[in-house]
């Protein structure tokens, strides 16, 4: 999940206007520090998935639940989170090329990056376990 997350965040920093905006060492220090905050969604969002459905001997058994919930969790904490910071504290703004969803106007990268890498990273972990 840190390499996934790390790969997105780069990839994904044109479509903030800290790409155009910000000094060099402000986009590193952007990308880790949302790296390191991504790494504890997706910590969180598994715990929350292993005790909501007390799937205990995952990944070997309940796979598919865990995946869908911790998938929803970090896709739930991510628009909450993205509403917080770009509309209320404006900590962080989008650019003009930014997919935005309704009906808060949630960035699409954000909300796909929870959509999909979850799901990949669980793929990996029930391979491993194998």
């Amino acid at each position: 999940m840190l390499a996934m997350n790390l790969a997105w965040e780069i990839a994904q920093l044109p479509l903030y206007t800290l790409w155009a905006e910000g000094t060099p060492r402000k986009i590193a220090f952007a990308v880790l520090h949302c790296t390191g905050g991504d790494v504890m969604i997706a910590m969180g969002a598994l715990a929350f998935a292993l005790l909501l459905t007390r799937a205990w001997d995952w990944p070997a058994r309940g796979w598919g639940r865990v995946t869908i919930a911790a998938t929803l969790a970090g896709v739930g904490y991510t628009v909450f989170s993205e509403w917080l910071n770009v509309d209320l504290r404006q900590s962080w703004a989008y650019t003009a090329a930014m997919p935005r969803l309704p009906p808060w106007g949630t960035g699409l990268a954000p909300v796909l990056q929870w959509l999909l890498l979850p799901p990949l990273a669980m793929l990996a972990a029930r391979s491993i376990a194998r």
